[in-house]
């Protein structure tokens, strides 16, 4: 199954033209599903597996307490893996199709008061290389609402210091045009004065605006343990993730009165039904304020 599974990744990355980022959920969600396969104790062709196995997969997720959004996720990229095998010719039929996708619970996305945001932002104080980097990323994430997969991929060419504008490139290889605030500015050509590349790497690595410590590209794990301690170090939420910081720049962008319409623009949904679930925090926290700050609220709610 790896050769198809191989097969199907070179075919996204190729014809669709999919980002890294996706070719590795892809690759990590088949090699999974493989690997629960190859457990059950017996070898078999893609064309043997069956819908039982795949329900079985899927109550297996259920059981290890995934998501429902993950076991949808999974199941959409098995159903995928089929299709293209069914053109291939290396699969009779697509079992996946006969399994029912978990509905995703419309769970209100988990931020950070401008408080908080505040206390994490000022956390990497010092001026050595890599709080200066550490600023600049969290700074980045929070002032452009930026996936952390498209902060990743920046090269330092999209960043036009002249207008403020950064260049990402999204979820399909959408391009947007992300503004920059000044605290990020300033933190960017912090960084930018003392970013130190590997010259011994690929020009694509090169050319990455951000950097681990051996002057390569960062990845999006290293960010993520990067905010896990500054999080141990301010004792904020731990549930925070870099998306996190997405999340709160879209909330406080609504909770200031911006325009829903110029919202998923900046955020670079394709639909207004994504964006559309801040409006639902924003009315949230505006009813615990309300619940906490005004004298009658109690009475008038119970």
């Amino acid at each position: 199954m790896q050769c198809e599974i191989e097969e199907f990744l070179e075919y996204l990355r190729v014809e669709r033209g999919a980002s890294e980022y996706t070719l590795k959920s892809y690759g990590e969600d088949l090699s999974q599903f493989h690997q629960y396969l190859d457990d059950s104790g017996r070898e078999q062709q893609v064309k043997e597996i069956t819908t039982l196995q795949i329900r079985g997969y899927v109550s297996y997720l259920h059981h290890e307490r995934y998501s429902r959004s993950t076991v949808a996720r999974r199941l959409a990229c098995i159903r995928s893996f089929f299709r293209f095998g069914c053109r291939q010719g290396w699969a009779d039929g697509n079992p996946a199709r006969a399994v029912r996708t978990p509905k995703a619970g419309r769970r209100l996305p988990h931020f950070l008061s401008t408080k908080e945001i505040q206390k994490l932002l000022v956390a990497p104080q010092g001026q050595d290389l890599q709080s200066m980097r550490n600023r600049a990323i969290l700074e980045t994430l929070y002032s452009t609402g930026l996936r952390v997969g498209e902060l990743i991929n920046l090269d330092v060419r999209d960043w036009d210091r002249d207008s403020d504008i950064i260049r990402a490139q999204g979820k399909g290889k959408r391009e947007r045009l992300a503004p920059v605030g000044s605290y990020a500015a300033t933190a960017l050509d912090q960084w930018l004065a003392v970013r130190a590349p590997d010259t011994s790497v690929v020009n694509k690595d090169r050319q990455a605006l951000f950097l681990n410590k051996f002057g390569r590209r960062i990845t999006a794990r290293s960010v993520a343990r990067m905010l896990e301690k500054y999080l141990k170090m301010t004792g904020l939420d731990h549930r925070t993730s870099p998306h996190t910081l997405r999340h709160s720049f879209a909330t406080h962008l609504l909770d200031s009165g911006a325009d829903i319409r110029s919202v998923q623009e900046l955020l670079g949904h394709k639909s207004l039904t994504t964006t559309q679930i801040y409006t639902h925090v924003s009315t949230a926290n505006l009813l615990a304020i309300y619940e906490k700050a005004h004298p009658r609220a109690k009475e008038l709610l119970s």
